[in-house]
């Protein structure tokens, strides 16, 4: 009952938020800005061997340099892990709302909501166009909020009108490529709508703090949510999964220019099919961090505020560990369970911790490195580390929704015998909706049949009260997946030959990941007790001194500040 009634519940919390005083501490208190880093798939093992060394790698120094001199005025959780599932949206709502998927609603990029129903636009992935009619009764329908929903997905800058190469954002967002709400009179639910909680930037803003954020997508101004598009003050979001292109004047901490395209033989038809065109991408929000430090916008125009609240993600380590790149034979993620990253991966480990230290050292240079907390931590982990356990398993098997498609149980634009469709959630976890859910039990019956190597390699399933323990009950949350199944470690729904892990589940190398809390002030400290990433969002608010019941997820969820940290 309890987790029954959290929409019940949220919608009493958001309308009863406590206003924010005008004599806060913000920018009063020894902190006065957060630097929030997420290193997309980052380990708490990978911080170890990279900030201590690991034999046989970098003749067995420090790979991590800088990370290693941030752990020295650091405060380090070995036992931090994402939310569940690890998938980056839900990932990243964790971090800047303090919410479980419970609350916030989000589950993945790419999911499933009943009281929503189809685009009016076929979006750039193949979630199609469909009726919608105001205040009627909905159809369902599956939700994007990835590049497909962007004007131009094969651009840089996401097709934004007028927009110049590299300046995706806002105006990258086709509203008609959105899923709408018949509730809401069949209006468009922009990303900031759709999380059901309000974040830091959002509190933040309020307060009369400068909040800026850089990500992959444009539909990851998702961040806003609470009070929407005007609390980003300053938002950059570059295409990922646009088509690689030249960038004069661009170049990447380590020295490489990105003039010309540094991969010109790998599939350029996103940044992340290269070892090597990534880390020029990246580039791209690094310069947007430094110009940001400087008093400027992601773009270097002036502005006169140096933001209380910014930061971006790194996908090169994501890619590092994930690719297998066959233009040119070169093999990404790890060597053995011990986390060995191998000669690709090693040097896109040495990418991030240049940038990092590009963005320490300007903020020393400003004079402003004292005065500021950086978090270093990753929406999502990446499984298997172990390489001899990876296994693309419908090469051999199948998926949880392809064998309940063929039963006809499952919503026609989450099917996968849909041709043009978008395709199911299914990463190294499967999330199941289902047509009714009344038929839970008939689909867990099917699941259970063909769980063996050749069918799905299953390793549990979380329906009834299994799943109502940590989400809302699918009958009442018209977002809950309906079953949830984690499959054995190392198995991915996939039949790709271009990777080695994936992340989404919750296997401990989905969501053990990198948390470390830095500010010069700070001893060195390893917390072993375990922790969310979601305890990250109260933090930054109470680093901040603003009241971190101030979120929603503090007073619905009770999510905590981190312990061990030295905040006054």
């Amino acid at each position: 009952m309890k987790n029954a009634m959290a929409v019940l519940f949220l919608a009493a919390a958001c309308s009863a938020v406590p206003a924010i005083a005008q004599d806060n501490d913000l920018g009063h208190g020894p902190i006065k800005r957060v630097l929030l880093i997420s290193v997309d798939g980052m380990h708490a093992v990978d911080f170890a061997n990279c900030a201590s060394g690991i034999s046989g790698v970098n003749h067995g120094d420090p790979f991590c340099p800088a990370l290693a001199a941030l752990a020295k005025t650091g405060v380090n959780y070995v036992a931090a892990s994402t939310s569940k599932t690890s998938d980056s949206f839900p990932g990243l709502t964790a971090i800047v709302t303090g919410g479980s998927p419970t609350l916030t609603g989000v589950y993945y990029d790419v999911a499933y909501s009943r009281n929503f129903d189809a685009p009016a636009k076929t979006t750039g992935n193949g979630l199609a166009a469909g009726p919608c009619k105001a205040f009627d009764k909905p159809t369902g329908t599956t939700t994007e909020y990835e590049e497909g929903i962007d004007f131009d997905k094969t651009k840089l800058n996401g097709g934004a009108p007028g927009a110049s190469l590299t300046d995706g954002g806002l105006n990258s967002i086709d509203p008609k490529t959105l899923v709408r709400e018949p509730n809401n009179g069949c209006n468009p639910v922009f990303p900031w709508d759709f999380v059901r909680a309000n974040s830091i930037f959002s509190v933040i803003h309020a307060a009369g703090g400068y909040a800026a954020w850089s990500d992959k997508h444009p539909a990851y101004a998702s961040v806003s949510s609470g009070i929407g598009p005007v609390a980003l003050d300053d938002f950059y979001a570059p295409e990922i999964n646009s088509t690689v292109v030249e960038l004069p004047g661009v170049k990447t901490p380590t020295g490489v220019s990105c003039a010309k395209i540094l991969d010109p033989g790998s599939d350029l038809t996103a940044w992340t099919n290269s070892f090597q065109n990534i880390q020029c991408y990246d580039t791209l929000k690094v310069n947007a961090i430094l110009n940001e430090i400087d008093g400027k916008d992601h773009l270097g125009k002036n502005t006169t505020h140096i933001p209380t609240i910014f930061g971006m993600n790194f996908q090169a380590l994501s890619v590092g560990q994930k690719l297998i790149e066959a233009s040119n034979s070169t093999t990404g993620g790890y060597l053995d369970a011990a986390a060995t990253p191998s000669a690709a991966l090693l040097d896109e480990f040495k990418f991030v911790d240049a940038s990092i230290a590009a963005f320490v050292d300007e903020l020393k240079d400003k004079g402003l490195y004292d005065s500021t907390l950086i978090i270093i931590t990753a929406k999502h982990g990446q499984s298997p580390i172990d390489p001899a356990l990876y296994k693309a398993q419908t090469t051999i098997g199948t998926s949880p929704v392809t064998l309940l498609s063929n039963a006809n149980m499952i919503p026609y634009s989450e099917s996968t015998n849909n041709p043009t469709g978008i395709g199911p959630t299914e990463d190294d976890v499967s999330l199941v909706w289902l047509k009714k859910s009344s038929d839970t039990l008939a689909a867990v019956k099917i699941l259970e049949a063909n769980g063996g190597p050749t069918g799905i390699a299953l390793g549990q399933i979380y329906y009834g009260p299994s799943l109502i323990l940590n989400y809302n009950d699918p009958t009442i949350d018209p977002r809950t997946p309906d079953i949830i199944v984690t499959p054995n470690v190392g198995v991915t729904y996939s039949g790709s030959t271009a990777k080695r892990e994936e992340h989404g589940g919750f296997a401990h190398d989905d969501t053990n990941v990198v948390l470390l809390l830095s500010n010069s002030s700070f001893e060195p400290r390893t917390v072993y007790a375990g922790v969310g990433t979601a305890q990250v969002a109260p933090t930054i608010l109470k680093s901040l001194g603003l009241d971190p019941s101030a979120l929603d997820a503090v007073r619905a969820e009770g999510t905590s500040i981190l312990p061990a940290v030295p905040l006054q």
